[in-house]
């Protein structure tokens, strides 16, 4: 039957239910049987309300609206985010794989940017109500230099972006790219690169 969606049955539904998962997938996603799709399929209320970031390294929490919370969002190629950011915040230097992002201010005001593959760095102050876009794939960054909160809302063009971060790709690597390359790549002594390392944990 043609639903004009194609919604992801979650792991979690078939424990609850004791369904079985269905075998089409879409976007790598099982399709739910359209039978049993709900309102709440569609819905998500965890962009509401701010994150905390007191406990976070770099005073910073993304809190991910995708296909993964959003079963509705299946094969529609967008999804959302929300970030808050604390006094002197950050979001570290990353990139999305898969999609372009739009974020737009919230609460507070924020240095932004982004590099070209060229090295050229575009960046801006922006403000309560202002939109700014990093193009996909390209490395880019928020930063609250400021005394007091901030948040966005940002809007991707793909239903899960991915997200890779610069440190921890290199450095919380796992298995670990050897000591002596890294050392080479950015004019560093081994042991250097051995202290910046325990600050990434390695992946999992």
């Amino acid at each position: 039957m043609i639903t004009g969606f194609c919604l992801i049955f979650l792991s979690r539904e078939a424990t609850q239910t004791g369904s079985i998962v269905p075998t089409t997938k879409v976007n790598g996603y099982p399709c739910k049987d359209p039978a049993q799709v709900t309102p709440e399929d569609f819905y998500y209320i965890g962009l509401a309300n701010g994150a905390s970031t007191t406990n976070t390294t770099l005073g910073s929490a993304v809190t991910g609206a995708n296909v993964e919370k959003i079963p509705g969002l299946n094969t529609l190629g967008i999804s959302m985010s929300r970030i808050d950011y604390a006094p002197g915040g950050l979001n570290p230097p990353h990139l999305h794989p898969r999609a372009s992002e739009a974020i737009f201010v919230l609460e507070g005001r924020l240095f932004v940017g982004f590099l070209t593959t060229a090295g050229k760095l575009i960046s801006k102050h922006v403000n309560k109500g202002d939109v700014f876009v990093f193009p996909r794939a390209l490395l880019h960054f928020q930063q609250n230099p400021n005394n007091a909160p901030a948040s966005v809302l940002a809007a991707f063009d793909s239903q899960n972006s991915g997200a890779q971060g610069v440190g921890p790709s290199l450095f919380g690597a796992n298995p670990p790219i050897p000591d002596d390359l890294l050392a080479k790549a950015f004019y560093l002594e081994p042991q250097e690169v051995q202290k910046v390392k325990g600050k990434f944990p390695a992946k999992k």
